[in-house]
């Protein structure tokens, strides 16, 4: 009998895996049991399994991520996107995102409890602005200025509180969830009006530098 993996490198398999390991991780954790379950169920060795998962549950969760944010950009395609306004768009993409997880809510959880370890808050901050920078770039947004990193932060902060709500929804249909991102979206919307008319107006030659080396030196 052929084997379907022999070819594969192990980022391949680890996307792989990425794709089928919440189902076991919602009962055994981010661990290698929820690896080896995974493994078996898909046919994989489970030691190749374990060496494309040597780094553990951060790198576990690392590529689970990032088939969550494929499978975003899959279900919302440019040509959906560019018909919506820039609000509906970074609403619907975050909503995609939501739907995908939304059968793993107890492997999301447990991923939210390694996260907030605080020897993993590089890599929670890194995941969070990974996936900020895929929606904002997935919205057509083109900033190369400081307005690309303000923009990331700050959907960062509200895509992770938003699924903090999410987790522990219960209400019917999400309603609780959608009107808590409902509410962050505003508040992004208005800052970035907030942000345009105050760069377009008194201080249009801004230099983010020289605002910045004020701070460090104030004037006397």
């Amino acid at each position: 009998m052929v084997d379907p993996y022999q070819d594969k490198t192990l980022e391949d398999l680890r996307a792989v895996l990425a794709a089928d390991l919440p189902s076991d991780a919602a009962f055994d954790g981010w661990t290698p049991t929820a690896l080896d379950a995974t493994a078996d169920r898909i046919g994989l060795d489970r030691d190749v399994a374990r060496l494309a998962f040597a780094d553990g549950a951060t790198h576990m969760i690392d590529a689970w991520f990032a088939t969550i944010d494929r499978a975003m950009l899959d279900a919302l395609p440019p040509e959906t996107l560019a018909a919506m306004k820039i609000r509906d768009r970074i609403t619907a993409l975050v909503e995609a995102r939501l739907a995908i997880l939304a059968p793993h809510r107890e492997a999301l959880r447990r991923a939210q409890a390694i996260l907030a370890n605080p020897k993993n808050a590089a890599l929670a901050a890194r995941l969070g602005w990974r996936a900020a920078d895929q929606m904002w770039r997935a919205a057509g947004d083109t900033a190369a200025d400081y307005n690309h990193y303000t923009k990331r932060a700050i959907l960062g902060s509200v895509y992770a509180a938003t699924l903090l709500v999410f987790v522990n929804d219960e209400s019917e249909g999400g309603a609780e969830t959608r009107a808590f991102l409902a509410r962050r979206i505003e508040g992004i919307m208005r800052f970035e009006k907030a942000k345009a008319k105050w760069t377009a107006g008194s201080i249009r030659h801004f230099s983010m530098a020289r605002f910045l080396g004020r701070l460090r030196y104030p004037a006397h």
